[in-house]
Parts: C-alpha cells; sequence; structure tokens
C-alpha cells in the first residue's frame, strides 16, 4: 500500500520499526492508554517485539497516521484464518494530542480501503467501550453496526466496564 494523504496533512502509511518509539509513546498517552484494551504496564522491549511480529506477518496490517513529521496514531488490521478467512478484527488509538483531529477517521479510512479493495474481507469486527461515544460513532461512520454487549467485558480504571461488539459486512 502506498502512502495516502487525507485531511490536514495526515499521511496514513504502512507501519515501519522506525515508528516504535512514537508508537509507545501514544500507547501510553493516558487516553489512548485507557481506551485500549492493553494492558498500560506493557514494557518498551515487550512493545517493540510485538510491532516487529506485525510488521513481518502477512496477516496483521499496522497503518500509521504521520502528521508534522510524527506518527500520532495507529490503527491495526488482523486477519483470521480457517473457517473465518473472510474476517479481520481491527484496532485504533491515537495520541490524546490529536483527537478531535481528523486522525482516527483517516486510519479506518486507511483500514476498510485495506479490508475492501485489498484483501476483499466480506466482514470486520471490532470491540469498543460502551461509553467511548467518539470512537461508536467514528465506527458508525464507516458503517460499523451495534451487535452485542459484553456485560463487564473489561477492566478500565479498577472497576468492570461493558463493551459494544461491532460488526461491518461489505457487500
Amino acid at each position: 500500500m502506498c502512502m495516502a494523504k487525507y485531511d490536514r496533512d495526515i499521511q496514513i502509511r504502512p507501519a515501519r520499526m522506525s515508528d516504535v518509539e512514537d508508537l509507545y509513546r501514544v500507547r501510553l498517552a493516558p487516553a489512548a492508554a485507557r481506551e485500549t484494551l492493553a494492558l498500560p504496564s506493557l514494557s518498551f522491549e515487550a512493545f517493540e517485539k510485538g510491532l516487529s511480529s506485525a510488521v513481518e506477518s502477512a496477516r496483521e496490517h499496522q497503518l500509521v497516521a504521520a502528521q508534522e513529521g510524527r506518527v500520532v496514531g495507529m490503527a491495526s488490521l488482523s486477519e483470521r484464518s480457517g473457517r473465518r478467512a473472510h474476517t479481520g478484527s481491527v484496532g485504533i488509538m491515537v495520541h490524546d494530542d490529536y483527537l478531535g483531529r481528523g486522525v482516527g477517521t483517516a486510519l479506518l479510512r486507511g483500514i476498510v480501503d485495506l479490508a475492501d479493495n485489498w484483501l476483499r474481507l466480506s466482514r470486520l469486527q471490532l470491540e469498543v467501550y460502551a461509553d467511548n461515544a467518539a470512537a461508536l460513532r467514528l465506527y458508525e461512520k464507516f458503517g460499523f453496526e451495534r451487535e452485542g454487549r459484553m456485560r463487564r467485558g473489561a477492566v478500565r480504571d479498577g472497576e468492570l466496564a461493558d463493551l459494544v461488539t461491532m460488526g461491518r459486512l461489505r457487500d
């Protein structure tokens, strides 16, 4: 996939290992850490190893958003296999300082383009905290529908929080 330019000079491109420090900074930003399902205790070395594995995998796709010469967000698309090879799981994180600036929209646009036009996936799916209204609106804007609620599906801030499962079917 070539580099694409979106709104507000946001560039979307595949992740590379030289992005690891910026991406770790995104991952540890308070709102990003709070709204993802990963643990905030993940070490830099473990994060770097995970990124390396994903970058090298043919079934894991990591796109980054760069703005003003700095990586400010990442979206991932994990292709399933076997009887679920037509599906992919999506995740997004955006640095707190860039929320509400179109970064999530540009990342999701890139992931949907990859899924629809290059991988021909017919279903995308994700999980999001039920009270994350901005993320729910973003996903719905791209055709994701709420499919279910996982009551007490994850721990956040020491409390059990509900998750919403969402899916998008390609016509």
